[in-house]
């Protein structure tokens, strides 16, 4: 690679001026182009092609946040990497898949971390290489630390108001993201709605079970999971193509 096209973002023209002058600086990076708003960058991603995206969480309109989780959803989505001057805003940060978390004002021993961040992640120019799964592992705040909890050691997932309770193997952990975003993103890695308030990993049912009242529970070694009676069809059939495959004997 002869070096990485990159797009800058921020809705504040000094503070976009000094990003980009940060980023032509580096020399990992051999074109830098700029956006004053996500819907200008959003066309400039649909109509070219970018390594990475140096993007501004609080913008007016469509913010940061909501840019980022609409690239994700491309077939040859950019790095995203946050810069904003909040620090509240890193969990659905990298809930999201940042690839890093800048705070402003940016310094230059940080950029390049983050640059060299990029290189790791971005797909190689051969097409036997797989673009990572920002999505693996969800980072959970707790008393000043982060720790990041694997997919595959959750077993279900809660909703919680706006937080979702991962229910673990390490235990029970709260993460700020709505439910259906979250079952969009694990939806290919075997997570399925089975109410309005629960998801459960496929992999993760040992049995279908009845409640005390006539209701369907999915159980898994962590507890009973509610199954709706507009989601029981769907899971059963979803289990048995499963067994079939031999997905349900990963864990």
């Amino acid at each position: 690679m002869t070096g990485l096209s990159v797009l800058a973002v921020d809705d504040v023209p000094p503070a976009l001026a000094e990003l980009c002058r940060l980023l032509s600086d580096s020399p990992e990076v051999s074109a830098v182009a700029s956006a004053t708003d996500a819907l200008s960058a959003l066309r400039m991603i649909q109509n070219g092609r970018y390594d990475a995206v140096f993007l501004d969480i609080s913008m007016p309109g469509l913010d940061g946040l909501e840019l980022a989780s609409l690239l994700a959803r491309l077939n040859e989505a950019p790095a995203i990497v946050f810069v904003t001057a909040y620090e509240q805003h890193a969990v659905a940060a990298f809930g999201i898949g940042a690839v890093d978390y800048l705070l402003k004002p940016i310094r230059a021993e940080r950029l390049a971390d983050a640059l060299a961040r990029v290189n790791r992640v971005i797909p190689d120019a051969s097409p036997a290489q797989e673009t990572p799964d920002a999505m693996a592992a969800l980072p959970v705040e707790s008393e000043g630390r982060t720790r990041y909890i694997r997919r595959t050691e959750v077993h279900y997932v809660e909703a919680h108001g706006d937080y979702v309770r991962l229910h673990a193997v390490s235990g029970v952990h709260e993460v700020r993201m709505p439910i259906s975003r979250l079952e969009e993103y694990w939806a290919p890695a075997g997570f399925v709605r089975v109410h309005r308030s629960f998801l459960v990993a496929l992999d993760a049912v040992r049995e279908l079970r009845s409640d005390s009242v006539g209701g369907l529970l999915a159980h898994t070694d962590l507890g009973d999971v509610p199954v709706s009676r507009r989601h029981a069809r769907d899971l059963r059939e979803k289990l048995l193509s499963a067994a079939k495959s031999g997905q349900l004997d990963r864990r």
